[in-house]
């Protein structure tokens, strides 16, 4: 049966790069699964869960956006962070998500700030959902 090369890979190094049966990825219009023969593609991904299967193996791994390529059995996720969510350490990110929460309190939704601790609560909310599918 034929395979999927996934590779998760962050501006730091890469994480993984395996033979899977399935990649199941958090896209920017949800989740969305490869197999192999997957039309060739590209997409935005948002913070979340991504899971890969082999042979009824589940790992997941937390990726912090960024964006996957698919074509010829091959999916690259070009991730802005990544980390299996095994390692997640879900009071950090409680910590880091009220602290974003409480410095968007004191900016107007025009400042550029805004946009940035807006993103931080994003992430770190997926970062402690993925951490619950452990």
């Amino acid at each position: 049966m034929a395979k999927l090369t996934v590779e998760i890979v962050t501006p730091e190094k890469r994480i993984l790069s395996v033979q899977a049966d399935e990649a199941i990825v958090p896209g920017g219009h949800g989740l969305f699964g490869v197999r192999p023969g997957h039309t060739p593609f590209l997409s935005l991904m948002e913070p979340g869960a991504l899971t890969i299967i082999d042979g009824g193996r589940r790992e997941s791994f937390f990726v912090a956006g960024g964006f996957v390529e698919v074509g010829n059995d091959k999916v690259l996720v070009l991730a802005d962070g990544a980390e299996p969510v095994s390692g997640i350490d879900v009071e950090a990110a409680r910590r880091r998500m009220n602290e974003a929460q409480e410095r968007l309190k004191g900016l107007a939704p025009e400042d550029a700030r805004y946009q940035l601790e807006q993103a931080t609560v994003r992430r770190e909310t997926a970062r402690m959902t993925a951490a619950g599918t452990r």
